[in-house]
């Protein structure tokens, strides 16, 4: 497989007053072309922090975060958006719908960003929810949002999709179809995705699962033969 993005060494310090907090303590790894990820670890051992570092939101304290041969860890403000604009597509717990946009609406945002744009009209039909382009987000459920949000995501194209907890505000029914629609995206257009969640059950579908532990990579597990996502207890 291609090598999209390489990690090397990175760490992560937060100064409070006088006491410097250690987040990330070294982590090195690679991501690939088309691989599905899943990130498993306690609240707090760095898992949200490791994804903003490679998503472009923070920079790290040490370390190199390499894509496209350009070393992002060290790249200017300008080069950080076009970063987070060109490559990468973010998901997260809560939505963050524009409230006054319809559900299409948001989703063309997104992809007015994009040169090379996924359609939008055939990304609606594909979480189920051309019924609802013209339904604002206050008009549908929490899992009709987070479908809508994970379409604005990929609207634009980007190489790297990054999911922090995607279901965390989700049921078990609605949190399955969810990552149902993420596992699709990762088939149909061969996008890599990350996942950090707390549900290690979502880790048997991945092609390979990272364990985070005190802001180290504990281990990589690869899944020789990952499931399917209807095949999983949650």
């Amino acid at each position: 497989m291609k090598e999209i993005l390489t990690v090397n060494n990175l760490c992560k310090e937060y100064i409070v007053g006088e006491v410097t907090i250690p987040v990330l303590r070294g982590m090195s790894f690679s991501l690939y072309e088309g691989e599905f990820v899943v990130v498993l670890g306690p609240s707090g051992s760095g898992k949200s922090t490791m994804m903003n570092m490679i998503g472009g939101i923070d920079s790290p304290t040490d370390g190199d975060i390499i894509y496209d041969n350009k070393n992002i860890s060290t790249a200017s403000d300008k080069e950080l958006t076009n970063y987070r604009s060109d490559a990468i597509g973010f998901v997260f717990q809560f939505y963050n719908l524009l409230q006054n946009l319809t559900a299409r609406e948001n989703i063309e945002l997104a992809a007015g960003l994009s040169k090379d744009a996924l359609d939008i009209d055939e990304l609606l039909a594909k979480i189920g929810m051309s019924d609802h382009r013209g339904h604002f987000p206050a008009q549908m459920s929490g899992g009709q949002q987070q479908r809508i949000a994970i379409a604005r995501a990929i609207a634009k194209n980007p190489s790297l999709l990054l999911c922090d907890e995607p279901t965390g505000a989700l049921d078990s029914d609605t949190g399955l179809q969810v990552i149902k629609i993420l596992k699709e995206f990762n088939q149909s257009y061969k996008k890599t995705i990350v996942i950090i969640t707390h549900h290690a059950s979502i880790g048997e579908i991945a092609d390979r699962v990272f364990h985070i532990k005190d802001g180290k990579l504990a281990k990589i597990v690869e899944n020789e033969n990952p499931k399917l996502p209807e095949e999983i207890e949650w």
